[in-house]
């Protein structure tokens, strides 16, 4: 029997109340690359008096398909809160040189001692 090597990473998945979950992410497959992901980061919109940054990794998406990657992230602390950003990118962008980038847009929840929401935007890096 012939032992297939197989690569992937395990995820914290996204429940609510007394639910724990984990998602399983096989990367490669007998050395070829099954999944991919993408780097994303960011400024806020100025809102409120202040911006906040974000930085993060898209969901994993198969190679070679048209395809959307989901994306979560938290933003960094100012004015003491922080906001969650979260969302689907558009459709695969190819690149001159090869891979992918896929935009993204929306607004992040609200919070802060005036509660508020800021806009955000952007490009995800070319595919990992």
């Amino acid at each position: 029997m012939k032992k297939i090597p197989v690569k992937g990473f395990v995820r914290h998945a996204n429940t609510t109340g007394d639910q724990h979950a984990h998602g399983l992410y096989i990367t490669s497959w007998d050395g070829r690359p099954v999944y991919h992901v993408h780097p994303f980061s960011g400024v806020t919109s100025y809102d409120d008096g202040h911006v906040h940054q974000y930085v993060g990794l898209t969901e994993p998406a198969p190679f070679g398909v048209p395809h959307v990657h989901q994306y979560y992230t938290v933003t960094s602390v100012n004015n003491d809160h922080k906001h969650v950003i979260q969302g689907v990118t558009g459709p695969a962008i190819a690149m001159p040189r090869g891979g992918h980038i896929h935009y993204f847009e929306g607004f992040t929840t609200v919070n802060g001692m005036r509660p508020h929401r800021h806009h955000y935007q952007g490009a995800t890096g070319n595919e990992a």
